[in-house]
């Protein structure tokens, strides 16, 4: 019914689309995640609380400056600080793509006082990431509500589930100050 050489045409089409139809929801992801890890560049500044655990109802606040990831990477850079009372800690995070998913830590990495980002996925508008230290293991959920606004969430596994145990909203900060001309 069909000749070889049409069967083979049709075979050897198909072979070649399939990467192309294959890469493009990589590329379309790439770009997503990109974008995403773009929109949270700058400084941003709010208050927090931890929620669950031995430090209850402790209230902080935090100021952070995003950058993208050393190296046109996609990911970030975030450093600042974060104050109890009279007390600040210094915060650092580096987060980089790593295959399909997100490598990274938080101050120095679970060796050291931080913890391990072991996994991780990015929608339009929110980043998950899979968190480590020891037999610790946990996420960090950050939503970008509006442009100026970003809630982030920490949890931890207790058994089967997660528990949120630190909460915060953060404002980014813009220079408010007009400039005009002369005429």
């Amino acid at each position: 019914m069909y000749s070889r050489k049409l069967l083979l045409l049709c075979g050897l089409a198909a072979v070649a689309l399939s990467p192309v139809v294959d890469a493009a929801p990589a590329a379309t992801a790439a770009t997503r995640d990109k974008a995403f890890f773009e929109s949270v560049g700058g400084s941003w500044k709010g208050p927090g609380e931890i929620v669950a655990g031995k430090y209850k109802g402790t209230k902080f606040t935090c100021s952070l400056v995003g950058e993208p990831a050393p190296g046109g990477d996609t990911g970030m850079k975030l450093d600042g600080s974060c104050r109890v009372g009279v007390f600040k800690q210094p915060m650092s995070a580096v987060i980089s793509q790593s295959g399909n998913t997100y490598k990274g830590k938080f101050l120095d990495g679970a060796a050291g006082k931080g913890l391990d980002v072991i996994s991780g996925t990015v929608t339009p508008d929110t980043v998950v990431m899979g968190l480590n230290r020891a037999k610790l293991n946990g996420a960090m959920i950050a939503r970008i509500r509006d442009d100026k606004t970003m809630n982030v969430t920490v949890s931890v596994k207790v058994e089967s589930q997660m528990i949120p145990v630190i909460g915060m909203t953060l404002t980014r900060q813009v220079d408010e100050m007009t400039v005009g001309s002369v005429q």
